[in-house]
């Protein structure tokens, strides 16, 4: 079994520690085989737990430093001084307390760290395309305004997440965008017969753009598209799988 982990960084976010983890290195076997840091599947939690730690460790961390929410696709981001006691259900956090690794796990939907290095504030956020329409990139960004960020001084990154030409979507998916703001036709190109497909990290970067960060990227890296690295929510159900793993990716001051 390779223990070897593969985190990946963006210059943007540098000097602050941080890593959007692929799959690769983890105790975790069979459909969730790697590195799965899902507490909420079926996998052994025992491997969870391990996984978890690995990457705590990574981050120069013990577990329990690491910090997560229950995630629910909303627009919640929940301020932390302190590990939690308790699950809160919420899709963000931020913080400008060092020694916690702020975490969020997805399998297609967008991680979103967040770093206004000046300040020394951090945020990590659940972006799927509800919470993404909802505003939980917003209010990520106002959250960690709210603890001495300024908005110019904020960079986001988008890690691994679902890209268009594998993201299909029914004609009701579009009417859902076009009755917030018709403009975001633009993120739908045409597929087969009446589906569509959604461009969710261009979404993501024009909400995080038009919020007036002072930088936003995406790694450019599909989870559906490359399973050696990444867990996919959506290529388990074609592949009728039971579950699936959940990637994890942290930052930390």
């Amino acid at each position: 079994m390779n223990t070897t982990l593969e985190i990946l960084t963006h210059q943007d976010l540098s000097p602050v520690r941080h890593g959007f983890f692929t799959r690769r290195g983890g105790a975790s076997s069979g459909i969730f085989a790697g590195l799965n840091c899902g507490q909420g599947s079926s996998d052994q939690s025992e491997a969870v737990s391990v996984n978890r730690a690995r990457a705590a460790e990574a981050l120069g961390l013990g577990p329990r430093q690491l910090v997560g929410v229950h995630q629910v696709h909303s627009a919640d981001v929940v301020t932390v001084t302190a590990p939690l006691e308790n699950p809160v259900r919420a899709d963000a956090l931020v913080t400008a307390t060092p020694g916690l690794a702020l975490s969020v796990l997805t399998a297609d939907c967008q991680p979103v760290l967040f770093a206004d290095a000046k300040a020394g504030v951090i945020g990590a956020a659940h972006a799927g395309w509800r919470g993404a329409l909802s505003g939980v990139l917003e209010a990520t960004v106002a959250a960690m305004e709210a603890l001495g960020a300024t908005r110019t001084g904020i960079a986001a990154v988008i890690g691994p997440t679902i890209s268009q030409r594998n993201y299909e979507v029914g004609p009701e998916f579009l009417d859902a965008f076009l009755a917030e703001d018709d403009r975001y036709d633009r993120y739908f190109a045409n597929g087969q017969g009446d589906r569509y497909l959604f461009d969710l990290p261009g979404f993501g970067l024009h909400r995080l753009r038009a919020a007036g960060i002072g930088r936003a990227e995406w790694t450019r890296h599909c989870t559906y598209s490359d399973p050696a690295r990444f867990y996919s929510y959506r290529r388990s159900v074609h592949r009728n799988e039971a579950d699936y793993g959940r990637l994890i990716s942290a930052i930390r001051l």
